[in-house]
């Protein structure tokens, strides 16, 4: 029987090396589609230290990956974000190296209002969760304040609508730091603004406000995004200084709006709020100081009704000094015959008193000093015992002892030393090694360690890992007996 196989048979398949597939494939997408738009959701979204953006774009049907490179990433309206509605344009190619497609985005922005507004009800509630909208976290804005910070655009009408309505109820000092209120980088140019503000020193050449006005006219949703940014309100609520915010018109509301310590409906509005009006800071003193000195006349009226009713109530001073001078005078002719009255009664009380002889007093104190004596005696006797049991004491010898010391110190270094020779250590210090397999048993013959296993070599200094080759042990000689001085006990 032949059992050659049988050649193939021909055939009119073209043949394609897999490059020129992938080629095929890619010219073929590209050509068919060019630049496209895609809705979907953002998931997968990952950025990579090299700068560029890995995504996916998913529906309820389907998965898109899509990439964006690290130069078109400067150029986007809004930052990729898991869970995001989006519209991305590009253009759809393949990834030949894995065999997969890929749109290739340099356009994004959100998927209409209804994404807009479920990514901002997102951030509302984690920045909720986190405190930063507390109503204990609002400060109170200054009653006239000196300095007015304002962050908005420079070239708008909001800043002109503040300045005239200061200008018009309180002239105060105005600085604008101008940011772009809309687009690319506004956000963080916001937030830098109002932190700059904060961290400027007080009594610096640049005067530190005592109030900041975020503002920007109205406009629509996306418009308006800006202020909606996590970095924005963040900075804000973190501001030292008392914040007002006034973005888009009175219906509108933005998440600054929550974390600012009052929002105003309008840029004027908020001006209004920052500084009093003049004219009825005037009225209101010109009140004061009328009910003031009302209160005062009041006052005096009555203080003066008090003292003609105590007037009426005082006596004839003239006569009252008369007849204290009359009970003086009778008093001072008085004084000498009761002085010598009372010095006779002292007298008398003086001799009625019985006087003790000072020798019964002299006797008593004799007693006393000998009861002293007595004492001191008896307690220099004590003294002079302690004193002869202190000089027994030192007659003590410590020899004894120290040779109980010296005796017992010396079996101790000797049995150290036997110890010490006894070691294994001690071995291996002399040139020795021990060899461990890799459970850390002890290997004591050649033939216990199979071609390729793993060995510890420990020598007096360290370990050392080491394999042994692919050979077969060979038997080893019979080592000659080791000196008695080097036996390995």
């Amino acid at each position: 029987m032949d059992t050659t196989p049988a050649e193939n048979p021909p055939s009119n398949i073209p043949e394609y090396a897999v490059a020129e597939i992938a080629g095929a494939v890619r010219r073929t997408l590209e050509g068919a589609f060019g630049r496209v738009r895609v809705r979907g959701e953002v998931c997968e979204a990952k950025r990579y230290p090299s700068g560029h953006w890995y995504l996916s774009l998913k529906d309820e049907n389907a998965k898109l990956e899509a990439v964006i490179w690290k130069t078109a990433v400067p150029r986007l309206s809004i930052q990729p974000e898991n869970g995001v509605e989006v519209i991305a344009t590009g253009r759809i190619t393949t990834y030949a190296d894995r065999s997969k497609y890929q749109l290739v985005i340099d356009r994004l922005e959100f998927a209409g209002e209804g994404a807009l507004l479920a990514r901002i009800e997102m951030l509302r509630k984690k920045l909720l969760a986190e405190g930063l909208f507390e109503e204990d976290r609002k400060r109170p804005l200054p009653r006239l304040p000196l300095v007015i910070g304002v962050v908005t655009s420079e070239s708008g009408a909001v800043i002109q609508d503040i300045r005239t309505t200061i200008l018009r109820r309180f002239p105060r000092r105005i600085i604008l730091w101008p940011v772009p209120v809309q687009g690319q980088g506004a956000a963080e140019k916001i937030a830098a603004a109002i932190r700059g503000f904060g961290a400027l020193p007080e009594g610096g050449p640049i005067p530190r406000p005592d109030v900041i006005i975020v503002a920007r006219g109205g406009g629509s949703l996306e418009d308006l995004m800006a202020f909606n940014e996590e970095v924005v309100v963040r900075a804000a609520a973190a501001s030292p200084i008392p914040l007002i915010s006034a973005v888009g018109h009175e219906t509108d509301t933005t998440l600054i709006d929550f974390a600012s310590d009052r929002r105003a409906p309008t840029p004027t509005a908020a001006a209004e709020l920052a500084v009093p009006a003049r004219l009825d800071l005037l009225a209101d003193l010109a009140q004061r100081e009328a009910r003031l000195r009302g209160a005062m006349m009041r006052q005096l009226r009555a203080a003066e009704t008090v003292l003609l009713r105590l007037e009426r109530r005082l006596p004839d001073v003239p006569a009252r000094v008369t007849d204290l001078r009359r009970r003086l005078d009778e008093a001072g002719e008085g004084l000498a015959p009761a002085l010598r009255h009372f010095l006779d009664r002292r007298r008398d009380s003086l001799a009625r008193l019985p006087m003790p002889h000072p020798r019964a007093g002299i006797a008593a104190r004799r007693a006393t000093l000998a009861l002293l004596e007595g004492r001191k005696s008896a307690a220099f006797a004590r003294l002079v015992q302690r004193a002869q049991g202190a000089r027994a004491l030192q007659a003590f010898s410590p020899a004894p002892l120290a040779a109980l010391l010296r005796e017992k110190a010396a079996r101790l270094a000797g049995a150290s030393a036997r110890l010490e020779a006894g070691s294994y250590q001690s071995v291996l210090a002399r040139g020795f090694s021990l060899v461990r397999d890799a459970q850390g048993q002890a290997l004591t013959r050649a033939a216990q360690v199979a071609p390729g296993a793993k060995l510890a070599i420990v020598f007096a200094d360290g370990e050392v890992a080491a394999t042994a080759d692919g050979e077969a042990p060979k038997r080893a000689r019979a080592p000659k007996k080791p000196p008695a001085q080097e036996s390995l006990l």
